[in-house]
Protein backbone atom coordinates (compact mmCIF):
# COMPACT_ATOMS: atom_id res chain seq x y z
CA UNK A 1 0.00 0.00 0.00
CA UNK A 2 1.12 3.26 -0.68
CA UNK A 3 1.32 5.86 2.31
CA UNK A 4 -1.95 7.74 1.05
CA UNK A 5 -4.07 4.43 0.84
CA UNK A 6 -2.97 3.33 4.82
CA UNK A 7 -3.91 7.03 5.40
CA UNK A 8 -7.44 6.46 3.75
CA UNK A 9 -7.62 3.58 5.53
CA UNK A 10 -6.39 4.69 8.78
CA UNK A 11 -9.10 7.23 8.47
CA UNK A 12 -11.84 4.26 8.07
CA UNK A 13 -10.39 2.34 10.69
CA UNK A 14 -10.75 5.25 13.24
CA UNK A 15 -14.40 6.55 12.14
CA UNK A 16 -15.24 2.53 12.88
CA UNK A 17 -13.48 2.76 16.09
CA UNK A 18 -15.70 5.87 16.87
CA UNK A 19 -18.19 3.79 16.60
CA UNK A 20 -17.64 0.95 18.35
CA UNK A 21 -16.81 3.39 21.23
CA UNK A 22 -20.45 5.02 20.89
CA UNK A 23 -21.62 1.23 21.52
CA UNK A 24 -25.01 0.88 21.42
CA UNK A 25 -24.82 4.08 23.71
CA UNK A 26 -25.25 6.49 21.04
CA UNK A 27 -28.95 5.51 20.51
CA UNK A 28 -29.68 5.89 24.12
CA UNK A 29 -30.67 9.40 23.65
CA UNK A 30 -33.83 7.87 20.92
CA UNK A 31 -36.74 7.06 22.69
CA UNK A 32 -36.87 3.00 23.67
CA UNK A 33 -38.14 0.55 21.11
CA UNK A 34 -39.30 -2.43 20.90
CA UNK A 35 -35.96 -4.58 21.49
CA UNK A 36 -37.54 -8.62 22.12
CA UNK A 37 -36.27 -11.60 20.81
CA UNK A 38 -39.35 -11.38 18.36
CA UNK A 39 -39.44 -8.10 17.48
CA UNK A 40 -35.82 -8.68 17.06
CA UNK A 41 -36.29 -11.28 13.84
CA UNK A 42 -38.57 -8.74 12.51
CA UNK A 43 -36.17 -5.80 12.20
CA UNK A 44 -33.80 -8.76 10.77
CA UNK A 45 -36.45 -9.23 7.87
CA UNK A 46 -36.96 -5.61 7.37
CA UNK A 47 -33.39 -5.40 6.95
CA UNK A 48 -33.52 -8.29 4.49
CA UNK A 49 -36.26 -6.08 2.79
CA UNK A 50 -34.34 -3.38 2.60
CA UNK A 51 -31.16 -5.11 1.31
CA UNK A 52 -33.44 -6.84 -1.81
CA UNK A 53 -34.71 -3.83 -2.41
CA UNK A 54 -31.44 -1.95 -3.42
CA UNK A 55 -29.90 -5.30 -4.84
CA UNK A 56 -32.61 -5.60 -7.10
CA UNK A 57 -33.20 -1.87 -7.67
CA UNK A 58 -36.78 -1.52 -7.21
CA UNK A 59 -38.59 1.94 -8.37
CA UNK A 60 -36.47 3.58 -6.34
CA UNK A 61 -34.95 1.64 -3.69
CA UNK A 62 -34.92 4.69 -1.38
CA UNK A 63 -38.28 5.36 -1.45
CA UNK A 64 -39.04 1.68 -1.01
CA UNK A 65 -37.25 1.55 1.96
CA UNK A 66 -39.14 4.91 3.42
CA UNK A 67 -42.44 2.60 2.44
CA UNK A 68 -41.13 0.06 4.77
CA UNK A 69 -39.83 1.81 7.39
CA UNK A 70 -43.25 4.17 7.70
CA UNK A 71 -45.32 0.51 8.13
CA UNK A 72 -42.54 -0.80 10.68
CA UNK A 73 -43.30 2.05 12.82
CA UNK A 74 -47.34 2.10 12.36
CA UNK A 75 -46.92 -1.71 13.21
CA UNK A 76 -44.62 -0.34 16.56
CA UNK A 77 -46.31 2.34 17.58
CA UNK A 78 -42.82 4.61 17.56
CA UNK A 79 -41.76 7.88 15.96
CA UNK A 80 -39.41 9.25 13.83
CA UNK A 81 -37.07 9.66 17.08
CA UNK A 82 -36.71 6.17 17.42
CA UNK A 83 -34.52 6.40 14.23
CA UNK A 84 -32.96 9.32 15.62
CA UNK A 85 -34.62 12.01 14.51
CA UNK A 86 -34.32 14.35 17.52
CA UNK A 87 -33.51 18.02 17.44
CA UNK A 88 -30.32 18.57 17.71
CA UNK A 89 -28.51 20.04 21.35
CA UNK A 90 -26.69 22.75 19.35
CA UNK A 91 -28.22 23.28 16.24
CA UNK A 92 -26.53 26.65 14.57
CA UNK A 93 -23.29 25.38 15.75
CA UNK A 94 -23.55 22.63 14.96
CA UNK A 95 -24.39 23.52 11.87
CA UNK A 96 -21.55 25.32 11.15
CA UNK A 97 -19.29 21.78 12.61
CA UNK A 98 -20.21 19.84 10.09
CA UNK A 99 -20.19 22.84 7.41
CA UNK A 100 -17.00 22.95 8.13
CA UNK A 101 -16.31 19.23 8.27
CA UNK A 102 -17.90 19.16 4.96
CA UNK A 103 -15.79 20.65 3.10
CA UNK A 104 -12.58 19.96 5.11
CA UNK A 105 -14.04 16.45 3.88
CA UNK A 106 -14.55 17.45 0.27
CA UNK A 107 -11.38 18.74 -0.36
CA UNK A 108 -9.93 15.18 1.28
CA UNK A 109 -12.04 13.18 -1.90
CA UNK A 110 -10.75 15.26 -4.17
CA UNK A 111 -7.37 15.54 -3.03
CA UNK A 112 -6.67 11.77 -1.29
CA UNK A 113 -9.16 9.00 -1.58
CA UNK A 114 -10.51 9.65 -5.31
CA UNK A 115 -7.33 10.08 -6.73
CA UNK A 116 -5.65 6.89 -4.82
CA UNK A 117 -8.74 5.29 -5.90
CA UNK A 118 -8.57 6.30 -9.74
CA UNK A 119 -5.00 4.80 -9.72
CA UNK A 120 -5.80 1.42 -7.70
CA UNK A 121 -9.18 0.78 -10.25
CA UNK A 122 -7.55 2.39 -13.21
CA UNK A 123 -11.31 4.05 -13.73
CA UNK A 124 -12.30 7.96 -13.33
CA UNK A 125 -15.71 8.96 -11.19
CA UNK A 126 -18.32 8.19 -13.93
CA UNK A 127 -20.31 12.28 -13.37
CA UNK A 128 -21.54 12.40 -16.83
CA UNK A 129 -24.79 12.95 -15.52
CA UNK A 130 -23.61 16.66 -14.09
CA UNK A 131 -22.07 17.70 -17.00
CA UNK A 132 -24.83 19.79 -18.68
CA UNK A 133 -25.06 21.47 -14.93
CA UNK A 134 -22.54 24.01 -16.12
CA UNK A 135 -23.75 27.46 -16.27
CA UNK A 136 -27.60 26.22 -15.86
CA UNK A 137 -28.90 28.18 -13.18
CA UNK A 138 -32.67 26.62 -13.14
CA UNK A 139 -31.15 23.52 -13.03
CA UNK A 140 -29.03 23.97 -9.95
CA UNK A 141 -32.19 25.25 -8.33
CA UNK A 142 -33.79 22.11 -8.79
CA UNK A 143 -30.65 19.68 -8.14
CA UNK A 144 -30.01 21.42 -4.89
CA UNK A 145 -33.87 21.28 -4.08
CA UNK A 146 -33.58 17.93 -4.71
CA UNK A 147 -30.35 17.05 -2.48
CA UNK A 148 -31.93 19.02 0.57
CA UNK A 149 -35.30 16.71 0.33
CA UNK A 150 -35.19 13.67 -1.38
CA UNK A 151 -31.37 12.82 -0.82
CA UNK A 152 -30.02 14.57 2.42
CA UNK A 153 -33.30 14.02 4.14
CA UNK A 154 -35.19 11.10 2.12
CA UNK A 155 -31.89 9.00 2.08
CA UNK A 156 -30.14 9.74 5.49
CA UNK A 157 -33.36 8.84 7.14
CA UNK A 158 -33.73 5.40 5.24
CA UNK A 159 -30.13 4.53 5.49
CA UNK A 160 -28.95 5.91 8.66
CA UNK A 161 -31.93 6.03 10.39
CA UNK A 162 -34.38 3.31 9.44
CA UNK A 163 -31.78 0.55 7.87
CA UNK A 164 -28.84 1.18 10.22
CA UNK A 165 -30.82 1.28 13.12
CA UNK A 166 -33.11 -1.95 12.37
CA UNK A 167 -29.60 -3.11 11.68
CA UNK A 168 -28.62 -3.12 15.03
CA UNK A 169 -31.39 -3.88 16.61
CA UNK A 170 -31.50 -7.04 14.87
CA UNK A 171 -27.89 -8.11 15.84
CA UNK A 172 -28.50 -6.58 19.39
CA UNK A 173 -26.43 -4.73 22.05
CA UNK A 174 -22.84 -4.10 22.01
CA UNK A 175 -20.28 -2.44 19.74
CA UNK A 176 -20.39 -5.38 17.20
CA UNK A 177 -23.97 -4.83 16.44
CA UNK A 178 -23.20 -0.83 15.53
CA UNK A 179 -20.17 -1.29 13.67
CA UNK A 180 -21.98 -4.19 11.33
CA UNK A 181 -25.06 -1.76 11.09
CA UNK A 182 -22.50 1.17 10.10
CA UNK A 183 -20.77 -0.97 7.44
CA UNK A 184 -24.04 -2.40 5.99
CA UNK A 185 -26.35 0.32 5.90
CA UNK A 186 -22.99 2.43 4.06
CA UNK A 187 -22.67 -0.44 1.53
CA UNK A 188 -26.08 -0.59 0.80
CA UNK A 189 -25.97 3.13 -0.10
CA UNK A 190 -23.47 2.53 -2.23
CA UNK A 191 -25.21 0.59 -3.92
CA UNK A 192 -28.04 2.76 -5.22
CA UNK A 193 -25.02 5.07 -6.74
CA UNK A 194 -23.63 1.88 -9.42
CA UNK A 195 -24.50 4.88 -11.83
CA UNK A 196 -21.14 6.50 -11.03
CA UNK A 197 -18.95 3.37 -11.79
CA UNK A 198 -16.75 1.68 -9.30
CA UNK A 199 -14.88 4.66 -7.72
CA UNK A 200 -18.09 6.33 -7.28
CA UNK A 201 -19.12 3.64 -5.21
CA UNK A 202 -16.81 3.61 -3.15
CA UNK A 203 -16.59 7.44 -2.64
CA UNK A 204 -20.03 6.82 -1.50
CA UNK A 205 -19.57 4.16 0.74
CA UNK A 206 -16.81 6.71 2.73
CA UNK A 207 -19.06 9.46 2.17
CA UNK A 208 -21.80 7.37 4.25
CA UNK A 209 -19.15 6.04 6.67
CA UNK A 210 -18.77 10.18 7.38
CA UNK A 211 -22.13 10.67 7.37
CA UNK A 212 -22.89 7.59 10.42
CA UNK A 213 -19.58 8.58 12.35
CA UNK A 214 -21.83 12.05 12.39
CA UNK A 215 -24.94 10.78 13.32
CA UNK A 216 -23.29 8.70 15.95
CA UNK A 217 -21.54 11.46 17.24
CA UNK A 218 -24.04 14.00 17.49
CA UNK A 219 -26.96 11.62 19.00
CA UNK A 220 -29.34 12.98 15.98
CA UNK A 221 -29.60 11.98 12.23
CA UNK A 222 -30.03 15.95 11.75
CA UNK A 223 -25.97 16.03 11.72
CA UNK A 224 -26.26 13.02 8.89
CA UNK A 225 -28.83 15.28 7.11
CA UNK A 226 -26.83 18.56 7.16
CA UNK A 227 -23.52 16.63 6.14
CA UNK A 228 -25.60 14.81 3.19
CA UNK A 229 -26.77 18.36 2.16
CA UNK A 230 -23.68 20.56 2.17
CA UNK A 231 -21.69 17.77 0.61
CA UNK A 232 -24.01 18.02 -2.57
CA UNK A 233 -24.39 21.43 -1.88
CA UNK A 234 -20.97 22.07 -2.78
CA UNK A 235 -19.98 19.50 -5.41
CA UNK A 236 -23.49 20.68 -7.53
CA UNK A 237 -22.02 24.07 -6.93
CA UNK A 238 -18.67 23.09 -8.27
CA UNK A 239 -20.01 21.55 -11.47
CA UNK A 240 -22.31 24.71 -12.26
CA UNK A 241 -19.26 27.14 -11.55
CA UNK A 242 -16.78 24.86 -13.46
CA UNK A 243 -18.10 21.75 -14.86
CA UNK A 244 -17.18 17.49 -13.27
CA UNK A 245 -14.23 17.95 -11.40
CA UNK A 246 -12.17 15.10 -10.66
CA UNK A 247 -8.95 13.96 -8.78
CA UNK A 248 -6.80 16.70 -8.50
CA UNK A 249 -3.37 13.99 -9.50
Amino acid sequence: MTARTDLAWGWTVAALTSAARADIGAFTSDPPRRCSTLWRWVAAVEVVACAVAVVLDLALPSLVILLVMVVSLLVRREHLSTLGMRRLDHPWRTAGIVLALSVGWTVAVIALFMPVLEHLIGEQQDVSAFVSLEGDVARLAVLLALSWTLAAVGEELAFRGFVLTRIADAIGPGALGVVVAVLVSSALFALIHTEQGTVGVVLTFLDALFFAVLRLHYRSLWAAVLAHGFNNTIGMTAYFLVGPIYALW
